[in-house]
């Protein structure tokens, strides 16, 4: 991991367990992570492995109208088919869209069969890059090597960012968002393909 990515993680990790919003378990090991991301297909960004690596978010009551039973994905003991479903959510917000008629400009011209441009849809999605959840609907771009994506809350094709950064999400959503929001604040989203649907 670069040094720049982990001191990112381990901060955000400090700022959370300072808002006191959730049980935090002793961290990810790095054989735990490895079989992770071999079991998930993925690779953590490296401030999101440093992050889980200095302590564990597991839970957190949810609140009313939450999508997810526990906010917090637990990559230690969680269920592997809810884990899984976790990190299609964002593919299959897509997919769901191009259902109800969205097509992407990118994609040339959207074929007149439902199906088909579902199947279309599918094979491009398979290529965009992958996001890893990090709590509820938040996600941020994976990848070895790479970190200070913002965070990008996703629901179908509506994207936004939730913070600059790890840190600034953590600020944000578990903080007190007019505190750590400057008037000019306007992330942007570094990740190919989810970045076209902010707004």
């Amino acid at each position: 991991m670069r040094p720049d990515g982990m001191k990112l993680g381990i901060e955000a990790a400090r700022l959370l367990a300072v808002a006191d919003c959730c049980e935090i378990a002793p961290g990810l090991s790095e054989i735990e992570l490895q079989r992770i991301e071999q079991e998930y297909g993925f690779e953590f960004a490296d401030d999101h492995r440093a992050f889980l690596a200095s302590g564990l978010p597991v839970s957190q009551p949810p609140e009313e109208g939450d999508t997810w039973e526990k906010p917090w994905p637990d990559w230690r003991n969680g269920d592997p088919k809810e884990l899984r479903k976790r990190l299609e959510w964002p593919v299959e917000g897509v997919v769901l869209s191009v259902r109800h008629g969205y097509w992407h400009p990118s994609w040339g011209e959207r074929p007149e069969n439902t199906d088909e441009a579902l199947q279309q849809a599918q094979a491009l999605l398979a290529q965009v890059p992958k996001l890893v959840p990090i709590y509820a609907h938040r996600f941020l771009p994976a990848g070895h090597g790479s970190h200070s994506h913002p965070v990008l809350s996703v629901w179908g094709t509506d994207i936004m960012c939730y913070g600059t950064d790890l840190i600034d999400y953590v600020n944000h959503e578990f903080d007190d968002f007019d505190a750590h929001t400057p008037d000019d604040w306007r992330p942007q989203a570094t990740v190919p393909f989810w970045r076209d649907f902010l707004h």
